[in-house]
């Protein structure tokens, strides 16, 4: 074969398969920009202000990380992101949750019940403000016995957190930005 590739008989072999690597490599890219492009563009419809990868006090007085916290203007939304591939068999009250693809099948811990003690620590700082979560799972990974509470995809968590009123939103976001501002420095104040 490297005999058959160096050949000057056939001048055109390497530069065709550079050009079908290059494509390939093009594709992942391509790929794998447009799976982040298009959580990057939803969290910039729905979120006047995030942070990402908070750490806050919890009720046990340990600490607990929050993925992304957004400020929406519903108040506050925490995001945990699952990006898998396959068929998502999941439920409510099942302690492990299935993920089954073509190349391969793993389990996972049911992320709801974290999830509720993310939303508690964040409440515990910001009283007055409504908290909310989300299980986001990336475009790729299908639900096919039905969705679980607080599980959502890109398109569902825009139609729910999207604000078609963006005047409105912004007087109810400034509404909530004391206490953003105080999650901000609670967080801080843990040393991270």
């Amino acid at each position: 074969m490297a005999d058959f590739l160096q050949s000057s008989e056939n001048p055109w072999v390497v530069p065709l398969l550079l050009l079908v690597v290059a494509l390939l490599i093009f594709a992942v890219v391509k790929l794998v920009r447009g799976r982040a492009g298009g959580l990057e563009q939803a969290l910039a419809d729905i979120s006047y202000d995030r942070i990402e990868a908070l750490i806050v006090p919890n009720a046990d007085e340990g600490e607990i990380l929050v993925d992304y916290l957004l400020l929406t203007s519903q108040g506050l939304l925490i995001l945990e992101i699952k990006d898998v591939q396959g068929t998502v068999f999941g439920g409510d009250k099942l302690k492990d949750w299935s993920v089954i693809s073509n190349e391969r099948r793993f389990t996972f811990s049911n992320p709801q019940p974290a999830l509720y003690d993310r939303i508690a620590a964040v409440r515990q700082i910001v009283r007055e403000v409504p908290v909310a979560g989300r299980i986001l799972f990336m475009d790729g990974a299908e639900f096919t016995k039905g969705t679980p509470d607080m599980v959502s995809n890109i398109a569902d968590l825009v139609r729910e957190f999207g604000e078609t009123d963006k005047n409105a939103a912004k007087f109810k976001v400034e509404a909530f930005k004391p206490h953003w501002e105080k999650i901000r420095k609670e967080a801080l104040s843990t040393g991270h």
